[in-house]
């Protein structure tokens, strides 16, 4: 027998003006010049306990912390997540590459407050339904051809008791990034398109896209073309919508079923380790950065080259404490739903589907209360690479996570 709960959903826009330097591409130099879609934070309030999904690259913990403390619900009851749109202003403040706009943080956090308040104040008696669409074939990991993807689209509707669908969210684990570094308006990428094509299948209800896995995974373009603001035929607008339309119809043909249960939540604090993968001295390679930067071949390479000797001159000689943050569980009437922070590779999140018991298909979610960047699994570290061995810098952390942070991200969650 299906439960019945209460439950409301809102969405605010939190578009800033033109002006702000853009999140995303270290190759970016110059500011947005406009709005291709809008920004949003999109709430949904299940009894007492929230989600907001901001269209941002990521969110600081701190402002999480203060997200969570003003939404009016109890801290361990609320969890905050960013799309990870690479189309949005730089949203963490000593993160992403450069300066975070003040006005923006606030407009931001007031943004995320507002749309759980707003989803709060909605709540009416509703039913939830749960069910898994098919991969909709958007998703190709970027590290190793023929790699590991998690091609699970979880989905769930809320309706009210006569039927009119609230909302429906859904996720997918694969990075919102067919806009590049030449895109200078702020866009959620094909999350935008997705939303819409759903939102349009229920009219006036409000569509929720949830971040899954994809530290290693993205729409199949090559790596070279994000450290180039030119924009080739795979990184279009007409591209994202494409991809996102192809999200939607998974998600409105996924088989639904109706849930029964209660609702809980929890949450639990981790630590994790940093470990350097730099050799030298930091000096020496902030010369050489800066050298390279002197020389390179575009102005792309050369912002990120002055980045990086920027960062070897402050962030690297920080203290190595560990990172602190904390990992999340819902139960929506028996259908789980798993926070981790930061960009979780796919293998994690089908290492953790695989201890799960039978039952819903569970929401695997990254990017959530907090982006410190990106965390691999063990297996992950001998083939190095970006996400490995130079994100931190992007990041504003003094090193990378030393081996082991993902298992112990997925161990607490599973606990």
């Amino acid at each position: 027998m299906t439960t019945i709960i209460e439950a409301g959903a809102a969405s605010v826009d939190i578009t800033p003006p033109p002006g702000l330097m853009m999140c995303g591409y270290a190759a970016r130099s110059e500011p947005a010049t406009g709005t291709h879609d809008p920004l949003t934070a999109r709430a949904l309030v299940i009894d007492d306990t929230a989600i907001v999904v901001a269209d941002v690259l990521g969110l600081h913990e701190d402002s999480c912390a203060r997200i969570r403390a003003r939404s009016g619900l109890a801290d361990d009851r609320v969890v905050v997540i960013a799309t990870h749109t690479h189309g949005g202003p730089m949203p963490m403040a000593g993160r992403g590459g450069g300066s975070a706009d003040p006005a923006f943080l606030r407009q931001l956090e007031d943004g995320c407050v507002e749309a759980i308040r707003q989803a709060a104040a909605r709540r009416r008696p509703a039913r939830l339904s749960a069910g898994n669409g098919d991969n909709p074939g958007i998703a190709f990991n970027r590290r190793t051809e023929g790699g590991a993807i998690d091609p699970n689209v979880p989905v769930l509707r809320v309706e009210t008791l006569d039927g009119t669908v609230l909302a429906v969210a859904f996720a997918h684990g694969c990075h919102p990034v067919v806009l590049g570094a030449g895109n200078r308006l702020y866009t959620s990428d094909f999350p935008h398109y997705a939303r819409s094509a759903v939102e349009a299948a229920h009219p006036g209800a409000i569509a929720l896209f949830l971040p899954g896995c994809s530290g290693d995974v993205s729409t199949g373009h090559s790596p070279e073309s994000s450290i180039s603001t030119d924009t080739p035929p795979d990184r279009t607008y007409a591209e994202a919508e494409r991809l996102g339309l192809k999200l939607a119809q998974s998600v409105l043909a996924a088989p639904l079923a109706p849930l029964s249960g209660g609702i809980t939540a929890r949450a639990t604090p981790v630590e994790l380790a940093l470990a350097r993968t730099e050799t030298g001295d930091f000096d020496d390679l902030a010369r050489e950065w800066d050298g390279l930067a002197a020389n390179a071949a575009s102005p792309a390479w050369a912002t990120l080259y002055r980045h990086w000797a920027n960062w070897a001159r402050t962030t690297a000689r920080e203290p190595l404490a560990p990172w602190r943050g904390r990992v999340a569980a819902f139960g929506w009437s028996g259908l789980p739903l798993l926070f981790l922070p930061g960009e979780v590779f796919a293998g994690t999140a089908l290492a953790i589907r695989a201890q799960l018991p039978a039952g819903p298909t569970p929401f695997v979610i990254s990017l959530a209360n907090g982006n410190p960047g990106y965390i691999p699994a063990r297996a992950d570290y001998p083939a190095g690479g970006y996400e490995v061995t130079e994100a931190h810098r992007y990041y504003g952390l003094p090193a990378a996570f030393a081996p082991g942070g993902a298992e112990l991200l997925a161990a607490a969650v599973l606990r």
